[in-house]
């Protein structure tokens, strides 16, 4: 990696974003009785009170280990990013059907459908650039893995779940606003409820996939393998190391513990084999500034 990616950054990027497009979406849809803007005004709120609890999540995550937490709180971060996709699925996935389902049910002609075509111009305005600042800090961690890659081998949960919520949200903004214009052209404003729904599915997909990919970090994920391999690499480099027997990393949030079984070259004493050791530790945290929790074990067989 060229940099450091800011996950704090883009969060407050999405929340500036979220917070004036929802504002916008609330009046356009008190003027406009339009249930797409409705939805996407909903999907807003539940965003800004999403990227609340990311930074909370941060926070929570960078607390000192204590006697029953003993490497730490990093892990909290990703539970917080998992229940920000329940929240999209809920809050904002089903809502949106549920209000397209009642208004298609019981259509009502949008008022004032330019001023909904005129916020919706402004909120895809937003969330563009609010899904440029998410992708320039993602373009510092992902290396030459294309976005798809990095989003399945990711270990920031928080910066995969604001990517979730931007593509969700503009492509929301979108949706709602070719179904307005179609329902502008058409008369029928059937096709204003349908996009609410659309909307909807969209949402849900999009939480599915931010879901999966933060279970498996809830679960428990290595380090990413780019990382792991270049860690394997430099510790066969070190002058002190015959073999690496096992290579096992946990991923704790923005930190590492790394287990290593490895074969020593021949020492005359202990406290030789003790110093050795210590070095290859320190240039391993040198080298890999992320990693906190080290347990180094020698042996002469796997």
């Amino acid at each position: 990696m060229s940099a450091q990616a800011d996950s704090l950054k883009s969060i407050f990027f999405a929340l500036g974003a979220n917070f004036a497009i929802a504002l916008a979406k609330t009046a356009g849809a008190v003027l406009t009785g339009s249930s797409s803007m409705l939805a996407e005004a909903i999907h807003s709120y539940a965003d800004c009170g999403n990227q609340a609890l990311l930074i909370w999540g941060l926070r929570e995550a960078k607390r000192s280990p204590t006697a029953d937490h003993p490497l730490g709180f990093g892990k909290a971060i990703y539970f917080w990013s998992f229940i920000v996709a329940l929240m999209l699925f809920s809050m904002g996935g089903l809502f949106s059907i549920y209000e397209g389902l009642h208004k298609l049910g019981q259509p009502e002609p949008v008022k004032h459908a330019w001023v909904a075509v005129a916020i919706l111009a402004f909120g895809v305005l937003a969330e563009s650039i609010s899904l440029w600042g998410c992708l320039r800090e993602i373009d510092k961690d992902r290396g030459d893995r294309n976005l798809w890659q990095w989003f399945r081998t990711t270990r920031q949960s928080e910066l995969l779940v604001v990517l979730g919520e931007d593509l969700a949200a503009l492509g929301g903004l979108a949706t709602a606003l070719c179904f307005i214009l179609l329902s502008m052209a058409s008369g029928d404003p059937m096709w204003d409820a349908v996009g609410s729904i659309a909307i909807g599915a969209l949402l849900v997909v999009v939480a599915i996939f931010v879901g999966v990919e933060v279970k498996a970090l809830l679960v428990g994920q290595s380090a990413e393998p780019q990382v792991l391999a270049r860690m394997r690499a430099h510790l066969l480099a070190q002058p002190d190391v015959d073999s690496i027997y096992s290579l096992l990393t946990q991923q704790l949030g923005s930190e590492v513990m790394v287990a290593v079984k490895a074969r020593m070259r021949p020492l005359a004493t202990d406290v030789a084999l003790v110093e050795a050791i210590n070095r290859v530790e320190c240039g391993l945290r040198e080298q890999f500034p992320q990693v906190r929790w080290i347990f180094f074990e020698p042996d002469l067989h796997d």
